[in-house]
């Protein structure tokens, strides 16, 4: 059997040459096919699934992959399929074959944590297959210890659910009746599950038969011709225009996770040394602490790191010399050939050893682009955006007042890091088209009344650009349930950048008989009474620049729009505002002896980056020193 790089050493040679001949008309007409088949993919499965999950919170990613398992489109990330071409090679594929995975362990790095399905079907012409379509989406419960399939205080992955190896779910067009009832039987949403996997299938295969005219119309070898040019362009941008905006030499920086779910909050330290030569990036990860107790590990180090690099990657569009340019930049399989990744032994964070719980990866997803985002910033000045975190997990479980089970699971967003160009956005969510769920869907699917959906005061950090910031949820339960939590950021603010500061962390906190009481990070299954309210309040981004170099105009603005209040103008930004009857009006003449105040009594210069006052509670514990 041949493996996937030795059909990339053989074949790929005339590939690339034939590349650099394509007629540009048929290059722009093919990708924007490719643009177009992933939106069309991507909007099937959102208009026939049925999870909130999927169909509401759009957690769920498509890729375009040719037949050496590289990625073409650059939207989003998504997973690979170089497990299942492992296990089954290209020649023994046939036409109606779909193939199912979401071990964590035996998938080359592509599916984090099990909630995370994945199907992969291939694409052929002529009757070779050409290229691979793939969809995965987090699905609300897999089995597992806990509604959910995310348990808190994990230690394997065998309490996290129902573990699947790349397997044949349909075999030439013949579904396998056997697994699919297997994978029902485990997990506590059958319908629903089965219902989103034929939908992510079915889309895949609309998919597959769309790519499938792409070679009928343009010939095998224009086709990967063009697949290989739209690979060298991304690789191109960034190696001509992104990299030579960061000044050669060794650069480091360390972020953390707060807590695993299992041991006492400590800091385990996510470490990266980045080494930046004229035409090339190396990340090296020594350094980052031994794999956790808890289900905060992340295995990506496989096929040489190419999931993470294609998930970090996009960072570095933030270099482009305006937003414009930087939205027109995609990240494909190209970004690949200027970074270079050196994995720790096995047995750290990124390189657990099986079974280790995953399923809160997440935390580390999000930590590593804060990371090089971080090690970045030092090598450019600070022209980098602060730091947000706008993936966590809350939800609610118990039975309705029909004593039917329900379980409801909802991904937040946050506020986005201010920019050395403008503030951070509010409210937003890493995964693109990504939302939050609607109240009327909720409250007509699940006990609970959405009492207070808003923007949260203050939360965004300060600066001369302020961080985005992130919402307060709160509900009201009508019955005796559990409620869930998966989350970090609940100490640590996400940081600010050149002089920002950091913004408020993350929380859950439960009203229980007066007392406001707030919930860890990683909570299974709190209990909560009839009548009571959780209030969710997620991250604000972290601010850009000096917040006393702020324009008052806009700081009044923030006032007026309650971005802001009065006394955070005050405290944060040195701006005094007075409420008057036709709003909020600035005193110049105070504000301008505050800020020479403010800065009088400052007794260091301002850091490049601030992680916020939380870590001053982890004096002396971080893990991996």
């Amino acid at each position: 059997m041949t493996s996937i790089a030795e059909l990339r050493a053989e074949q790929l040679g005339p590939i690339r040459e034939q590349a650099t001949k394509v007629d540009p008309i048929v290059l722009q007409i093919v990708e924007g096919t490719l643009n177009s088949i992933e939106a069309e993919i991507e909007y099937a499965i959102e208009r026939t699934a049925r999870s909130p999950m999927i169909r509401e919170a759009h957690d769920y990613r498509v890729g375009l992959f040719d037949r050496f398992c590289r990625k073409l489109t650059g939207r989003s990330y998504s997973a690979m399929p170089n497990a299942v071409v492992r296990d089954y090679p290209p020649e023994e594929m046939q036409p109606g074959d779909v193939f199912f995975m979401n071990d964590t362990y035996d998938t080359e790095g592509s599916i984090g944590h099990l909630p995370d399905m994945c199907s992969t079907v291939p694409v052929f012409h002529d009757g070779d297959v050409v290229a691979y379509i793939q969809a995965f989406g987090h699905h609300d419960d897999i089995g597992g210890k806990v509604p959910g399939s995310m348990p808190g205080p994990a230690v394997t992955v065998f309490e996290e659910g129902l573990m699947i190896p790349p397997i044949k779910l349909f075999d030439a067009g013949v579904r396998n009746t056997e697994a699919l009832k297997i994978i029902k039987r485990n997990t506590r949403v059958p319908e629903m599950l089965a219902a989103d996997v034929d939908s992510e299938v079915q889309a895949c295969i609309m998919g597959a038969e769309r790519m499938a005219e792409l070679f009928a119309r343009f010939g095998r070898d224009i086709v990967e011709a063009c697949f290989q040019a739209i690979l060298d362009k991304t690789a191109n941008i960034f190696r001509n225009e992104l990299l030579p905006k960061i000044a050669d030499g060794e650069y480091y920086w360390e972020d953390y996770i707060e807590h695993d779910g299992v041991t006492d909050p400590k800091l385990h330290k996510f470490a990266l040394k980045m080494t930046k030569s004229q035409d090339k990036i190396v990340l090296d990860f020594h350094g980052t602490a031994a794999q956790a107790m808890g289900p905060i590990n992340w295995p990506c180090d496989y096929a040489d790191g190419a999931f993470l690099v294609k998930w970090i990657a996009p960072i570095l569009r933030n270099l482009a010399d305006t937003p414009e340019r930087m939205a027109e930049i995609h990240c494909n399989e190209g970004v690949c050939d200027v970074f270079e990744v050196i994995f720790p032994p096995k047995g750290t964070l990124i390189t657990p050893i099986r079974p280790a719980a995953t399923n809160a990866r997440s935390f580390l997803l999000l930590r590593s682009l804060g990371l090089l985002a971080g090690v970045v910033a030092q090598a450019v000045g600070g022209r980098m955006p602060a730091d947000q975190e706008t993936i966590r997990y809350t939800g609610f479980y118990g039975y309705d007042e029909n004593g039917k089970e329900f379980l409801s699971r909802e991904v937040l967003g946050g506020g986005g890091g201010g920019r050395y160009y403008a503030d951070g956005s509010d409210v937003i969510h890493i995964v693109p088209d990504s939302r939050n769920q609607p109240a009327e869907f909720s409250e007509t699917r699940f006990p609970v009344i959405v009492e207070k959906f808003a923007l949260w005061t203050d939360s965004g950090g300060a600066g001369k650009h302020r961080g985005g910031l992130g919402y307060e949820k709160d509900y009201r339960l009508l019955v005796d349930c559990h409620t869930i939590v998966t989350a970090d950021r609940v100490r640590l603010g996400c940081y600010g950048v050149n002089g920002g500061k950091a913004g408020q962390p993350f929380g859950v906190y439960v009203d229980a008989e007066g007392r406001n009481e707030k919930l860890g990070g990683l909570v299974d299954g709190e209990p909560v009474k009839a009548g009571q309210i959780v209030r969710v309040r997620t991250t604000g981004g972290g601010g850009w620049g000096d917040p006393l170099e702020r324009d008052t105009d806009a700081v009044r603005l923030d006032v007026l729009q309650g971005k802001v209040s009065v006394e955070g103008a005050r405290r944060d930004y040195g701006v005094v505002v007075a409420m008057t009857g036709t709003g909020p009006e600035i005193d110049a003449a105070a504000t301008t002896a505050l800020r020479d105040e403010m800065r009088a009594a400052r007794s260091a210069p301002l850091e490049m980056i601030d992680r916020g006052p939380g870590m001053g509670m982890f004096e002396g514990r971080i893990h991996g020193k």
